[in-house]
């Protein structure tokens, strides 16, 4: 979180005033060589202070790759299909985020429990991401570059307080992030409610990439959505309320039915943000406003997470409960809420609940 904080406006701003795919290459070779440098730490035994470095460097790295991935990809579709890449590119993310760890672990046990051949494989990886990105023939050319000054910086921060629909629609999925993330609380709703065990954890997890990758199946199979504003509080509205089902049930398969709801809901909610975002930002500030848009959501992912634990341990060990006392009553709450944020926004940004056919 920290090389966010600290590297989110600069990231905007290079990418708006630099070739973006070079910026996605070179960060990606950064990445490459974090992933070398805890090779070298975890082979060596080297002391763990080098691993925090690496990380660091490799938060910096991803700050600057997402501010120019996501302002790039308008460059490479066709405006009436861009909510279809996008819906591609969160499901490969979703995929990746499961798909990546349990392959890691795997790897891990068939080379005798050391972990430096899985940050080499990384660092291959990341490579041969870079290398597939240099083959792009598109580019993004820059008319006139903007100075790196305090003006230029909060260019993006601007152009969303100034855009009421936009930071309307980036305000909606915060707060949906924020409250409605029951997935910090999975391993106490897998042990001690569901008693699921590590294999039930593990299925619980992949309930919202699943729906996450079905949902943009049928999403790719249809043209794009004609009432968009109302796809979007809809969805929002439908997570809320699987969170609070996911919350109350007390059977695994209807626990993960719910969760494979809520991450159906969320791909419908991120292909509407982030397409509207792309759309509705002038090319010249994509960047910028790209980088705001992923630390908003990308604080409150984190946050989110915070929240979710305070609350389960405020109505729990603190008022002398049990811990699924407190967990069932964060996840419940959570859920209300962000339908309760749902309806806020819907009557105080009325140019959401206006906005019309995606591509337009």
């Amino acid at each position: 979180m920290v090389p966010m904080l600290l590297f989110t406006l600069p990231a905007g701003h290079l990418a708006d005033n630099y070739s973006r795919k070079r910026i996605i290459v070179l960060s990606g070779m950064g990445m490459a060589l974090a992933s070398l440098g805890m090779t070298l730490t975890s082979a060596l035994a080297a002391p763990v202070v080098w691993i925090y470095v690496c990380l660091f460097i490799g938060g910096a790295m991803r700050t600057f790759m997402w501010a120019a991935t996501a302002s790039f990809l308008p460059h490479l579709v066709e405006r009436k299909v861009l909510s279809r890449a996008v819906a591609w590119n969160a499901s490969m993310f979703q995929i990746s985020a499961i798909v990546g760890p349990t392959a890691a672990g795997a790897f891990i046990g068939l080379v005798g429990h050391q972990a430096a051949p899985v940050y080499a494989l990384n660092a291959v990886a990341a490579l041969a991401s870079c290398l597939l990105i240099g083959m792009i023939r598109r580019e993004h050319t820059v008319a006139v570059k903007d100075p790196m000054n305090l003006r230029a910086l909060l260019t993006g921060f601007s152009f969303v307080l100034g855009k009421r629909i936009v930071l309307g629609i980036i305000t909606l999925d915060m707060f949906a992030v924020l409250l409605g993330g029951a997935t910090a609380l999975l391993p106490v709703y897998a042990k001690d409610i569901l008693s699921a065990g590590p294999t039930g954890l593990g299925l619980l997890r992949t309930a919202m990439p699943l729906g996450a990758v079905l949902c943009t199946f049928v999403l790719s199979r249809r043209p794009p959505l004609q009432r968009a504003r109302r796809a979007l509080l809809w969805a929002v509205a439908g997570f809320g309320l699987a969170t609070v089902g996911f919350g109350l049930s007390k059977w695994f398969w209807l626990s993960f039915l719910m969760l494979f709801a809520c991450g159906s809901m969320d791909n419908i909610s991120v292909v509407v943000r982030h397409t509207l975002v792309q759309l509705l930002t002038p090319d010249e500030k994509r960047g910028r406003v790209s980088a705001v848009n992923n630390l908003f959501i990308g604080t409150s992912n984190e946050l989110g997470g915070f929240e979710s634990g305070s609350v389960a341990y405020l109505f729990g060990a603190a008022m002398g409960n049990t811990i699924t006392t407190g967990a069932i009553v964060s996840v419940v709450s959570g859920g209300i809420g962000t339908i309760l944020v749902v309806a806020t926004i819907a009557l105080h940004w009325p140019e959401i609940r206006t906005y019309g056919r995606l591509e337009a």
